[in-house]
């Protein structure tokens, strides 16, 4: 760690905020993580693409518990207009950082509890880990039981930032899928103003059970996101998922998934759509330590304007995973001569008996397929959402669940009819 010291800024302004420090062991270690290293910049390889140093220069506030309420309301009513959310879907929906139980309907078959830093807190080398650790007020555990299919709900997080304030907030969730148990979740985040959101996803899925993950992030224009999942895979068990990045300008998605057991599934697949001066990171650490195990990642991004999409994706193969089967792809898609991708799939295998491939392409639409379109008649900007949506098809019907594809495909469609408007 000290050899990255010199590299990093300050992060004394959140640790100016933190006054539960003493006695509980991760905060503590979060500290002293934070005040050695600090927030990374471009020299740090795992930040290389996505400087924090401005950042440093934040005056930070915490979020206040009772935003706005029309404002609240009208963005849980976007959500709902936009995305076409069910109306009895059940959900979970924190406010500012914090649980609002008067707006959610939780479901039956999850054990719901919430948050408690003197339980809930588990120890995590990375720096926006340990940014939330330092800071988390709030959060949930949801715990489904063995053998339950406990179908599918919402994860909403909703920012508000009164006018002339910047907020950050660092919710705290756990989601654990007890033997043979099924979910799936819609994580959706939403705000208005400027903020930092900083949420940390610490999963647990034990044998035989299936988690399903589908991320969505269409956050303020001038918001920060920084999300890091931690996922623990058991014995034939599997964890899918998918990130779409819409909004923010500044968006960072990192994964961290563990297979620990013979024959467990990870699919850490996602999208970037991105315009204006948009920078989005999706940096992901996928570790076989079992034989027999699967991981799929498929990113696709989507440039225009001078934005910026990031990948960095590693598949860690340790010596005990013979029979690995790996597969990583970043495919760009670049609107604008401006718009720009960072790629950088890695593999590191330690052993001998493996399948792993992976793989970057970038390109423009194809001029040959605009002019197909067109002679047919198709208006140009028709022909443009044709090609990309197309071009986006593969990677959003990798996600398993139908209503949760649904709702990804609309959020596709809107972010390009506003784009193209």
């Amino acid at each position: 760690m000290n050899a990255i010291a010199p590299v990093g800024v300050s992060a004394a302004a959140f640790l100016s905020r933190c006054a539960d420090v003493d006695g509980n062991a991760v905060r503590l270690a979060a500290a002293d993580l934070l005040r050695r290293v600090g927030l990374p910049r471009a020299g740090v390889e795992a930040w290389k693409y996505t400087s924090l140093r401005t950042l440093a220069d934040i005056p930070f506030a915490g979020a206040p518990a009772r935003p706005d309420g029309a404002a609240v309301d009208r963005l849980l009513a976007d959500l709902a207009r936009v995305h076409a959310l069910e109306a009895d879907l059940p959900r979970a929906v924190m406010v500012n950082g914090r649980f609002a139980p008067e707006l959610s309907r939780l479901p039956d078959g999850v054990s719901v509890a919430r948050f408690s830093a003197a339980g809930d807190l588990a120890p995590h080398g990375d720096v926006a880990s340990a940014l939330n650790a330092l800071l988390a007020e709030d959060g949930l555990t949801l715990t489904v039981a063995a053998g339950v299919d406990a179908g599918r709900m919402a994860l909403l997080s909703v920012v508000v930032a009164p006018d002339g304030a910047v907020l950050s907030v660092h919710p705290r969730h756990r989601i654990v899928l007890e033997g043979g148990a099924r979910l799936s979740v819609l994580d959706l985040s939403v705000g208005r103003g400027d903020y930092l959101n900083n949420p940390v996803l610490d999963i647990a899925v034990a044998e035989g059970a299936h988690l399903v993950h589908a991320k969505l992030q269409a956050e303020d224009a001038a918001a920060r996101h920084l999300a890091v999942v931690h996922a623990e895979i058991g014995a034939d068990a599997s964890y899918d998922s998918f990130t779409l990045t819409l909004g923010g300008a500044l968006a960072r998605h990192e994964v961290h998934a563990r297979l620990n057991e013979e024959g467990g599934i990870v699919h850490v697949n996602g999208a970037q759509l991105l315009d204006g001066r948009q920078l989005a990171d999706l940096t992901s650490v996928i570790t076989h330590a079992a034989p027999a195990c699967n991981s799929r990642q498929t990113v696709k991004n989507v440039l225009a304007g001078h934005a910026r999409g990031v990948f960095q994706g590693k598949i860690l193969v340790e010596r005990v995973a013979q029979k690995t089967d790996g597969y990583q792809m970043n495919q760009a898609l670049l609107l604008s001569g401006t718009a720009e991708i960072d790629a950088k799939p890695e593999l590191e295998i330690y052993a001998d008996d493996v399948r792993c491939s992976h793989g970057a392409t970038v390109g423009a639409l194809d001029a040959e397929q605009l002019f197909y379109l067109r002679s047919r008649g198709v208006a140009g900007g028709e022909a443009r959402a044709i090609l990309v949506k197309a071009f986006l098809h593969d990677a959003v019907e990798l996600m398993g669940d139908e209503a949760l594809r649904a709702v990804l495909n609309r959020a596709v469609e809107t972010w390009w009819n506003r784009k193209d408007a």
